[in-house]
C-alpha cells in the first residue's frame, strides 16, 4: 500500500511539473502565455542541482528591479523581497522542461492515459454549465487542462511564487518576462488579493488548480462562485471559469475541435508541415485524409489549418485547427496542446491514435544547445541558442534538411543533433 501511495505521489508531482510557463514563442497563428508540456518524477541527485548561490549578484539584481519597477510601491515591494535568496532548483527545472526535452510521444503517452481520461470524464459536471455557455469552451477541454495542470487540484505546487519569479529574473534567460510577472505577483500580495504565505505555485510561478501566471490571474481571473474573491487555489468553479475566460479571450472558436489525426500520402512534401496554413480543401487535394475517416465539419473545413509532425515523418501527423493554437496560449508547446486535445477527445469517447509514436531517446541539454549553435553556424539561424526546440529551431532544421537532401520534417533526433554538432565544429 505504501508503494502504491508513493507511486501515486510521483505521478502527481510529474503532473504539476507540467504547469510551469515557458518562454513565449510566437505561435504559427496570430496571437501571451500561461505556460509550461508531466516531468521526470524524480529530480537528479543534489550534487547536480545545487550550484553556488551568487547572493551578492542577486542583491544587485534586486536593487535594479526595484529601481525599474518599484515606483510608488518600492517600499512595499522591498518588504516582500527582504531576505530572499535565489532557488537553484528553479534554474535547473527551467532548463530541462519536459515539453521541449522529451520526445512528443513520451510526453503525450504519459499525459493521456485511460485512467486520466476516466477521471476527467467523471468530473465534466464540475465545469459549470453557465461557464461553458458563456465562454464557449467545452467542458472536456477544461477538465483536460485541470487534469494536466494540477491533477484536478491535488498538486498545485508549493514553491514561493515570488521567490521563483525573482530567481528566473535574476538568472536572466527570460528576464523581462520574469520581472513583469514578479511585479504582478507582488501586486497580488500588496493589494491584499492573496496572503504571501498562500501565494504558492509551480517552480515557474504558475498558480492554482489551473496554474495561472500572475498577470493572467489579475486580468482574467473569474469569481465564479460569487464570494468576492478569485480563488483559483480552493474553488473549482473559479479555477475552471478563469481557464475558460483565458481561452475565450485568446480566440476559442465555438463548435470546433482542436484538430484531427491525419494520414499523409506517399510522397507528401514534409517541408509543408508547420508552414503556411490552408483550408481543408487544400490538404484534401494533396491526398491528406482523416485517420479515422470522415471530414471536418463545415466551419472547421473553412478554417486555415496546418499539418503538425511532432515526432517527425515517422510519427503521427495532425491537422491543427485554430483551437490548437488557442490551447498553446495556455502553454506554448505542441506536446502540451496535443495532450490536452487528445485527453478531451478521450473524454468524448473518440478513438485513440491510429499511428504509433516512435521510441526516440530524449535530447540532452547539450545536444539541444549544440544543435542550435551548429545550425546557426552553418547558416540556418535558429533565432537564439537557448536549448528550447521550438518553431524557429524546427524551421531552421527544415531548411538544412532541404539543402542536404533529407526528409524535411523539422524533427531533431539525438543522432541528428550529434551529426549537426560535428558538422558545426
Amino acid at each position: 500500500m505504501g508503494i502504491m501511495r508513493f507511486s501515486l505521489r510521483l505521478i502527481l508531482v510529474a503532473s504539476v511539473a507540467a504547469c510551469a510557463p515557458m518562454l513565449p514563442e510566437p505561435p504559427p497563428m496570430a496571437p501571451a502565455p500561461l505556460q509550461p508540456e508531466p516531468a521526470p518524477a524524480t529530480p537528479p541527485p543534489p550534487a547536480a542541482v545545487a550550484p553556488a548561490v551568487d547572493q551578492a549578484g542577486f542583491e544587485g539584481w534586486k536593487q535594479g528591479f526595484l529601481a525599474r519597477h518599484g515606483g510608488a510601491r518600492r517600499a512595499a515591494y522591498e518588504r516582500e523581497l527582504a531576505g530572499l535568496t535565489p532557488d537553484p532548483s528553479v534554474v535547473r527545472l527551467d532548463r530541462n522542461q519536459p515539453e521541449f526535452s522529451r520526445p512528443a510521444g513520451a510526453y503525450v503517452q504519459n499525459a493521456v492515459t485511460p485512467t486520466r481520461i476516466a477521471q476527467a470524464r467523471q468530473r465534466t459536471d464540475r465545469a459549470p454549465w453557465p461557464v461553458v455557455q458563456r465562454y464557449g469552451v467545452p467542458a472536456e477541454i477544461l477538465v483536460a487542462i485541470w487534469a494536466q495542470e494540477s491533477a484536478f487540484g491535488q498538486v498545485q505546487g508549493d514553491h514561493d511564487v515570488i521567490r521563483s519569479l525573482a530567481t528566473l529574473a535574476f538568472d536572466g534567460r527570460r528576464r523581462d518576462w520574469a520581472e513583469a510577472q514578479l511585479k504582478h505577483a507582488l501586486d497580488i500580495v500588496v493589494d491584499g488579493r492573496r496572503d504571501r504565505a498562500g501565494l504558492k505555485g509551480s517552480w515557474a510561478g504558475a498558480m492554482g488548480q489551473t496554474q495561472f501566471m500572475p498577470d493572467n490571474y489579475l486580468r482574467l481571473g473569474v469569481d465564479q462562485d460569487g464570494d468576492g474573491k478569485v480563488d483559483i487555489w480552493g474553488s473549482d468553479a473559479d479555477a475552471l471559469a478563469s481557464a475558460a475566460n483565458l481561452l475565450a479571450q485568446a480566440g476559442w472558436k465555438r463548435g470546433q475541435t482542436w484538430g484531427y489525426e491525419v494520414r499523409l500520402p506517399a510522397g507528401f512534401d514534409y517541408s509543408e508541415a508547420e508552414g503556411p496554413r490552408h483550408p481543408w480543401s487544400y490538404w484534401a487535394a494533396k491526398g491528406v485524409t482523416l485517420a479515422h475517416g470522415g471530414a471536418p465539419n463545415a466551419a472547421e473545413a473553412r478554417e486555415e489549418a496546418t499539418i503538425l509532425l511532432p515526432q517527425g515523418a515517422r510519427g503521427p501527423a495532425f491537422l491543427a485547427l485554430p483551437n490548437h493554437y488557442v490551447i498553446r496560449r495556455y502553454n506554448n508547446s505542441v506536446s502540451y496542446a496535443l495532450a490536452i486535445g487528445l485527453t478531451a477527445d478521450g473524454v468524448q469517447g473518440r478513438p485513440g491514435l491510429a499511428a504509433a509514436w516512435p521510441n526516440d531517446a530524449p535530447l540532452s541539454r547539450d545536444q539541444r544547445i549544440g544543435a542550435q549553435r551548429a545550425l546557426t553556424v552553418l547558416g540556418y539561424d535558429t533565432q537564439g541558442v537557448d536549448g528550447v526546440i521550438g518553431a524557429n529551431t524546427r524551421a531552421a532544421l527544415r531548411r538544412w534538411q532541404l539543402a542536404n537532401g533529407r526528409v524535411a520534417d523539422g524533427y531533431l533526433t539525438a543522432d541528428l543533433a550529434d551529426e549537426l554538432i560535428r558538422r558545426g565544429g
